[in-house]
């Protein structure tokens, strides 16, 4: 890959609707002496698809944001651009072009996402390399995607990059195609053939124990059996370790059979940087009943909220939720993910309960429901339903083969 910097970017909105429907022109970005400006198109204007409701309204004029928050971009593009795994990737790519992370600007970094990213919204000029539906080794990913964290480069980057997308997070991880059969699996950053569906598959870091991936498959059929909505999940065979999880994507197989939703998270449409924890659950489910206008999807942030909270997910910052809009201007909460075991900071939820990070107990669950119109009944139900679901943890661990010391931390931490 070579960088090539650009001042300008077309923004559009691609619903994959086919039957010759084209990308919907939505406006442009520019940079200007380190500043950079927003204006939506006039036809955009129009059709009342307010893709940002409260950092990007729906109004004529040039708009400039803080600088000192995603660099300047508004919320809705910075989502569009890949953190942890995929920016140290684009950064090794610039620093094999004898360039520093800080000489690619924010838009420079959009140009490579292209057509290509999390969700609807893509990017002109499209500077990604085109992918062939081409068969992928996981075991040999995985390999490379140590080899890099050991600091390679060269064409074990190149390859990494391309099967990146913008995911986000800091563990490696790949866009994938699976056939139905979860048995031939070809790049899928791009379009895939119809007998494939779009997966995203992630390896294990530094830090993680080579159970990782079976860690959070258990954990995924345990959100399920608690009532959590979540997509597809798999986990694939591995030559080191107890396998490798896989998720469906949910941008990309949608209920309304749509190709493509438009994604925005909680850390982008609030502007809340999910380095700094500052959300507290009472936030998210009124920011959830606020877009959606439906209770049923505030129920479904409550049902995550105790889910993580009993189930020692602390990592539950901004970026970890995303609100998903069809063509039609609906949103919704998307299906739950990465839902694992994990502390946060301070060993404290990433996502306060009515104020409170550590010790949250069942009477604090009751609180954020009280105080947040649910009914105290659905609360109980969730609760228990949750609690049960955890319960399974012991059985889960042993079928799916992870180390017995894990096993046992996670089952103390479960409190089941």
């Amino acid at each position: 890959m070579k960088f090539k910097p650009v001042e300008q970017i077309a923004v559009g909105l691609d619903f994959g609707l086919g039957s010759g429907k084209k990308v919907i022109p939505v406006g442009r970005l520019a940079m200007r002496d380190g500043v950079i400006y927003f204006e939506y198109d006039g036809a955009f204007l129009k059709q009342g698809l307010d893709l940002s409701p409260s950092i990007l309204p729906l109004d004529p004029g040039v708009k400039s944001f803080d600088r000192h928050l995603f660099k300047g971009l508004p919320g809705a593009f910075n989502d569009s651009l890949p953190d942890g795994w995929g920016r140290l990737l684009f950064d090794r790519v610039l620093k094999s072009n004898e360039l520093l992370p800080n000489d690619a600007s924010p838009l420079d970094r959009l140009a490579y996402v292209g057509h290509t990213g999390i969700g609807a919204l893509v990017y002109d000029p499209d500077q990604r390399d085109s992918q062939p539906d081409t068969e992928v080794s996981l075991d040999m990913l995985a390999q490379k995607a140590a080899d890099v964290l050991e600091g390679d480069v060269g064409e074990v980057i190149a390859e990494l990059l391309a099967l990146n997308g913008s995911s986000a997070g800091a563990r490696p991880k790949a866009m994938i195609a699976v056939d139905a059969n979860h048995k031939n699996i070809i790049h899928g950053v791009s379009n895939v053939p119809s007998t494939h569906q779009h997966w995203l598959v992630k390896f294990s870091n530094t830090d993680d124990g080579i159970d990782a991936g079976a860690v959070e498959y258990v954990y995924s059929i345990m959100a399920k059996e608690a009532g959590i909505e979540m997509m597809g999940t798999h986990l694939f065979e591995a030559e080191k370790g107890a396998g490798y999880f896989a998720c469906k994507r949910f941008d990309r197989n949608t209920p309304e059979g749509e190709g493509r939703a438009h994604a925005h998270t909680a850390c982008g449409i609030l502007h809340s940087d999910f380095r700094t924890p500052t959300l507290d659950y009472k936030d998210l489910i009124s920011l959830t009943q606020g877009l959606t206008k439906d209770i049923r999807e505030a129920e479904k942030m409550y049902r995550l909220a105790v889910f993580n909270v009993l189930a020692h997910n602390q990592d539950d910052h901004s970026k970890n939720f995303t609100y998903l809009m069809n063509s039609r201007g609906e949103w919704k909460l998307s299906p739950a993910y990465d839902l694992t075991f994990s502390s946060g900071p301070g060993g404290e939820q990433s996502a306060t309960v009515c104020g409170r990070g550590k010790n949250i107990n069942l009477t604090d669950l009751q609180e954020l429901a009280q105080k947040t119109g649910l009914d105290k009944e659905f609360a109980t139900q969730v609760i228990e339903r949750v609690q049960d679901a955890l319960s399974s943890w012991s059985t889960l661990a042993k079928e799916y083969s992870i180390h017995n010391d894990t096993a046992a931390l996670i089952q103390k931490r479960l409190g089941v």
